[in-house]
């Protein structure tokens, strides 16, 4: 027998329960991503894209009562420090870029691997990472000095010592190897991260086909890990185009020049020389060197995904 209920029962737990609040207003996405990303975009802004642009104008005025010239950049093209400063820095990054991926995507495979005390390797490899550029740069000043630590292993094992630093000769690839000290932890932890999302059912099914080592790396890692690799190439570029901290606090530019890259030579012209102009100039010149090397990077990694 069906009774019908009452809706006493209902009204009083309403009443216990009281009205149900209004939802509460949330935050999209979009708007919640924008909050976040909003302090670093206005930190590259100010920091970044205003004094560039600030230098670019710079450039085409100064020193020509406001009307547009390239007198800037003619002066600049004429002066035989600004060749000697572009060659040195293309030849840094022509070694340092290749050099230093090499070695990042060489450790991340290595440490991909299960190893012993493996935390304790990725922290010693990060941590020039974790500290300024410029204790990265004076540890490694102590390590190559005259009578540092790098000249004392030589010593020990009946070698003549060496003007790390010192020597026009070496002065360059000494830079190079601590800029890539520096950095390479940074680039390692983008591949590192990459070949964590590479199934490992693809090297389950190359090993049943009787794939090698080298055939696994060729036609399974590398693909695999285009994108961070593009990223890496891209990234890794710009930031060795923008090095100055090594260079001011080790070399000054020197010896001979031999150091003085593009970012060492504006900054002395700039604040040491008063020279504004060649220094607006010299900042155009680099923000173009920089936007056609990577646009030719693009490019390329482009057309070899295409094939």
């Amino acid at each position: 027998m069906m009774t019908a209920l009452s809706p006493i029962g209902n009204t009083e737990a309403a009443s216990k329960t009281g009205p149900v609040p209004a939802p509460r207003p949330t935050l999209s996405e979009g708007m919640v991503a924008a909050i976040f990303l909003a302090p670093a975009v206005i930190a590259v802004l100010v920091l970044r894209v205003w004094p560039t642009g600030l230098a670019l104008w710079q450039s085409i005025h100064v020193g020509h009562a406001g009307k547009l010239g390239l007198d800037n950049y003619t002066f600049l093209f004429s002066d035989p420090s600004f060749h000697d400063a572009l060659a040195a820095t293309l030849l840094f990054s022509l070694i340092v870029n290749p050099f230093q991926i090499a070695c990042a995507l060489g450790l991340a495979l290595v440490l991909h691997r299960a190893l012993p005390a493996g935390a304790l390797w990725r922290t010693l490899i990060l941590l020039p990472v974790a500290v300024p550029q410029s204790v990265s740069a004076i540890i490694m000043g102590v390590v190559f000095r005259p009578d540092g630590p790098a000249n004392a292993l030589l010593a020990t094992l009946g070698l003549p010592a060496q003007g790390f630093l010192t020597t026009p000769d070496q002065a360059l690839y000494t830079i190079i190897l601590i800029v890539s000290w520096i950095g390479v932890g940074y680039w390692m932890t983008f591949l590192l991260a990459g070949l964590k999302e590479i199934p490992i059912a693809l090297y389950e099914a190359a090993l049943i086909d009787g794939a090698t080592a080298w055939q696994q790396f060729r036609y399974i890692t590398l693909p695999q890990l285009r994108r961070p690799l593009t990223f890496v190439l891209v990234a890794d570029t710009v930031a060795n185009f923008l090095v100055f901290a090594p260079v001011q606090i080790l070399t000054k530019g020197g010896p001979q020049g031999s150091t003085n890259l593009i970012m060492n030579d504006i900054y002395t012209r700039g604040f040491l020389s008063g020279d504004v102009r060649g220094a607006a100039a010299e900042t155009g010149i680099l923000v173009g060197i920089v936007i056609i090397v990577v646009a030719i990077q693009f490019r390329m990694m482009t057309s070899a995904k295409l094939q």
